[in-house]
């Protein structure tokens, strides 16, 4: 094996995982991207550290491959741990190759970096000199088979030295292991005997690429079908709910209400999913068919551990041909054709801004059809999901929702930009308070994105708080953000932009993609801060229902 640093090897043995890195240069990793550059791997460079590891994350989301990011140690590394923190929260494979105090000692302005990892749920793998590769390695295999985000540090004495030579087997073949007994027996007779079955698929189930097996079985079972937010459209079809959770509409979630059977494939059952409590029956039978070690939500009646596309294919075959009964979707759609969708909105509003609703539905009408939505955290994360055509699970990425945090938008839209195939356009949408967060990458978007829309949701407030808190009556003034014209920081900056106070004003917007939809194009639209979603009206209304059984 050619001679490497421990750098070089680290730099090595990821090439075999990942083609991008995203991070910012410092004295800790210098090496490694000397190294990594040598590789042929393709680095992508962010302009704050929590952008290394949210970019990273967010190219796993939009393409289901693996991506790097990369710090200095001490102040570099604490940079990025909000985004890490995000990371493991949501379950995502990322890696975080990072600068880490000598092994002859820590030095004045080292921390305890592994420590930290620990605290947030991450495990740290430190490289030595006989062992990087194999090191690295593990700390990638880790990643994929937990689905989780790892640390790999490599201590600042060693980066530069020659590393020992290793003989490393073929990468493996990340694999999810089913733990399969005779529980999809039973799966299959409840699901047979049931006269309202719903299929409902989460995340799991994408990456599982259980799609064509979950929509066949509901085929053959006459069943109605949902997703979580992260599994939007993957089971389209005949029986189609939409969304479950807040996001859905009202006609939709009551149908949901009303199976008999409910076959939960690849979702964890999150209270926003579940409507806090409210979402399936008191009499429904629950089960839940995951990959996790143990039912995630206490409703699960019966739990199987297994890949979500294994165990459908399996049901199926088990299911004996048994004909589905029409009646159930039948039903659902006279229901659904006459019943309330979501509020269009108004075309005129108590402070003269735009309305959220009435601007997302006429976004939706504008954007490119082949669009891949990234979303900040905040007030307005339900309206693309509830607005806007998604055309399929890995098209739209929310970040934030995890860790409940925001400002992470604009660096996860600079990974999910070098993820996209050619044709397609970004699409990110944010507020004005998480935008202002991140606004040093916007610079990086504008390098990273051969087509990109940012729309800025700005309502001049921290928009969830002015509802939250403010509605009880208290002070709104650290709630306020002064109104910032995002459009001339955008153009300043190298972008196209617009500041939209009117639908009439998205023309512009429209012309550009008419124009081909090349570069980064900036909306600032002035919403207004009266109008409350509805998902975050359904969480206050928990939220305060909590606190007087506490108080009781």
């Amino acid at each position: 094996m050619t001679s490497l640093t421990v750098s070089g090897r680290v730099a090595q043995v990821l090439s075999s995982y990942v083609s991008d890195v995203f991070g910012v240069m410092g004295n800790g990793n210098v090496y490694f991207l000397d190294a990594a550059e040598k590789q042929g791997l393709r680095f992508s460079p962010v302009r704050h550290e929590g952008a290394a590891i949210a970019a990273a994350d967010a190219y796993y989301r939009a393409s289901g491959r693996l991506a790097a990011g990369t710090t200095t140690y001490g102040p570099g590394y604490t940079n990025a741990l909000t985004a890490l923190a995000e990371a493991v929260q949501a379950q995502i494979p990322v890696v975080l190759v990072t600068g880490d105090a000598p092994t002859s000692g820590a030095r004045p302005w080292d921390v305890d970096q592994a420590a930290i990892a620990a605290g947030l749920g991450a495990t740290t793998f430190t490289v030595t000199r006989d062992a990087a590769g194999a090191i690295t390695r593990q700390a990638l295999e880790y990643a994929l088979t937990r689905r989780t985000a790892v640390v790999l540090a490599i201590p600042y004495d060693l980066a530069a030295l020659e590393a020992a030579d290793e003989e490393l087997p073929e990468p493996l073949a990340a694999k999810v292991t089913d733990d399969v007994d005779g529980g999809l027996g039973q799966v299959a007779r409840l699901l047979a005997d049931a006269r309202r079955p719903l299929i409902l698929a989460g995340r799991g189930a994408h990456l599982a690429g259980a799609g064509p097996e979950l929509l066949e079985l509901a085929d053959r079972l006459g069943a109605l079908t949902a997703g979580t937010a992260l599994a939007l459209n993957l089971l389209k079809g005949e029986g189609y709910l939409g969304v479950a959770g807040g996001f859905g509409t009202d006609t939709a979630a009551g149908l949901m209400g009303e199976a008999d059977v409910v076959l939960v494939a690849g979702a964890s059952l999150s209270p926003f999913t579940m409507r806090f409590g409210h979402l399936l029956g008191p009499d429904s039978t629950v089960i839940q068919v995951d990959t996790a070690v143990e039912p995630t939500n206490p409703r699960v009646d019966l739990f199987v551990r297994s890949d979500a596309k294994s165990a459908a294919g399996r049901i199926l075959s088990l299911l004996n041909g048994e004909a589905a009964a029409e009646g159930w979707r039948a039903e659902a759609r006279r229901r659904l054709a006459s019943g309330p969708g979501h509020d269009p909105g108004t075309a005129e509003t108590p402070d003269g801004r735009l309305d959220p609703r009435a601007l997302a539905t006429a976004l939706d009408a504008v954007l490119p059809e082949r669009r891949t939505v990234v979303q900040d955290g905040g007030h307005f994360i339900g309206w693309a999901p509830m607005y806007w055509n998604v055309p399929r699970p890995q098209d739209l990425v929310m970040v934030g929702t995890a860790y409940q945090t925001i400002g992470l938008g604009l660096a996860s839209a600079v990974g999910a930009a070098r993820a996209l195939e050619e044709g397609r356009t970004l699409v990110l949408a944010s507020g004005d308070g998480g935008f202002l967060m991140g606004l040093s990458d916007l610079e990086s978007l504008i390098a990273a994105g051969r087509s990109a829309v940012v729309v800025i949701y700005n309502d001049a407030a921290y928009g969830a708080e002015i509802h939250q808190y403010g509605s009880q009556g208290l002070t709104e003034k650290p709630m306020l953000i002064p109104e910032v014209d995002f459009s001339g920081v955008a153009r300043a900056l190298g972008a196209e932009s617009a500041v939209v106070r009117s639908l009439g004003d998205l023309s512009v917007l429209q012309d550009w993609i008419h124009a081909g939809a090349k570069g980064t194009f900036v909306a600032d639209c002035r919403v207004t801060s009266t109008v409350r979603a509805p998902w975050l009206s359904e969480w206050m209304k928990a939220s305060q229902t909590a606190k007087a059984a506490v108080a009781g």
